[in-house]
């Protein structure tokens, strides 16, 4: 039985990642680096900004400097925040399906993103209200596809709600667009449901169900489906 419902952001509620390619493509074209957009969509996207940055520069036989990586990401930031100020970015369906699971359900945001930018987008977008919290890039050691970040997120809300009966980890549905979201959500022993989004149905293979889009989605045929895997 589902209790809760952790969503990620970019790629699965909003549409920024060709937005976070851009930002990326910009900063790592001033050290003279071409980032390749095959590469992004199918090696990198799902990583944190540190570790994109990380795996660019070590791919480029770049020194993995500590200040520099900060400097890149800064830089990324001022960068990502100008390109989406005054953009439409939820994904059509994504409002109405977070409102229906909202009515059920408490729901929490594990994202890469960092948390300001996170914010700024949920406000912006008017689904801030909806979620008891985020888990963000700076809450977690480890990035997806370690599942550092739907721990936290279903460790915040345990202490949020103080309930008596807590929420078990196989009683959260995470809602995903990558293969390495998939991967992060289904080691901390929760069940997926991918949405098309930003990559092939091969990718998304790992999930427990796979949805073209939001729009696509019916909540209620979600449920009915995971509780005969149960």
């Amino acid at each position: 039985m589902i209790r809760a419902v952790i969503f990620d952001l970019d790629g699965t509620l909003v549409d920024t990642e060709p937005i976070h390619f851009a930002a990326f493509s910009k900063v790592m074209g001033e050290l003279g680096v071409t980032v390749a957009q095959a590469d992004y969509w199918q090696r990198w996207i799902g990583y944190s900004d540190r570790d994109c940055f990380m795996a660019m520069l070590t791919e480029q036989g770049l020194k993995l400097e500590p200040a520099l990586v900060e400097k890149l990401i800064a830089k990324k930031a001022v960068q990502y925040q100008a390109m989406i100020a005054g953009r439409e970015l939820l994904y059509a369906g994504a409002k109405d399906f977070v409102r229906q699971c909202a009515q059920r359900f408490p729901l929490m945001l594990a994202t890469g993103t960092f948390r300001h930018e996170a914010d700024l987008i949920l406000r912006s977008t008017g689904l801030r209200d909806w979620f008891v919290d985020i888990i963000a890039a700076e809450d977690v050691e480890h990035g997806k596809p370690a599942p550092d970040a739907f721990t936290a997120a279903l460790g915040r809300l345990g202490f949020v709600l103080r309930q008596r009966d807590a929420i078990r980890s196989r009683q959260c549905l995470a809602v995903e667009d990558t293969h390495l979201g998939i991967e992060a959500a289904s080691s901390a022993g929760m069940k997926v449901l991918a949405v098309g989004h930003t990559s092939d149905f091969s990718a998304l293979a790992g999930a427990d169900l796979v949805r073209p889009s939001l729009a696509e989605t019916d909540l209620d045929d979600v449920l009915r489906r995971l509780a005969r895997f149960s």
